[in-house]
């Protein structure tokens, strides 16, 4: 498999979405939705993300799961974050695009993060659900069933 072939994984997609970001708001910012200072608002989306991606992360460690999507999962996390969505990761690095749409201030950024938020659901969590749904059987309906999708 060349290295053009493997699929690209959620930090990546993160990575081209907030160059995406910059380059919208640089070449093409529409309306300017928020200013200085207010904008430093976007701290708080930001801070919330990593701690909920480096929460869910010590988790996965803690229940010697691995954390990269298509891996097959040993154990089936529902605690911390697990017990208000069931994909806090890719919530957390949605409220850094967030994060950042805010900071920048302008109306173009926030196309990223509905860009971003598309390709994740397409790409890992409809596929991820399967599995776990495969893997996890009724253990894997009930907590669905008690717990929403991240988005």
């Amino acid at each position: 498999m060349s290295v053009l072939s493997r699929p690209l994984f959620p930090p990546v997609w993160l990575i081209l979405h907030l160059l995406a970001q910059a380059a919208l708001h640089r070449w093409l910012p529409l309306a300017t939705l928020i200013g200085p200072p207010w904008i430093n608002l976007g701290l708080l989306p930001g801070f919330v993300g990593v701690t909920l991606i480096l929460w869910s992360l010590a988790l996965f460690l803690h229940h010697g799961t691995p954390a990269r999507p298509f891996t097959e999962s040993t154990a089936l996390v529902t605690t911390g974050p697990y017990r208000a969505s069931r994909n806090p990761i890719y919530l957390g690095l949605t409220l850094i695009l967030v994060s950042v749409a805010v900071f920048l201030g302008t109306a173009s950024p926030w196309l990223a993060v509905a860009s971003f938020v598309l390709i994740i659901r397409r790409q890992f969590v409809l596929r991820e659900e399967a599995l776990l749904r495969a893997r996890f059987g009724a253990e894997y309906e009930a907590w669905c069933r008690r717990v929403r999708r991240w988005a």
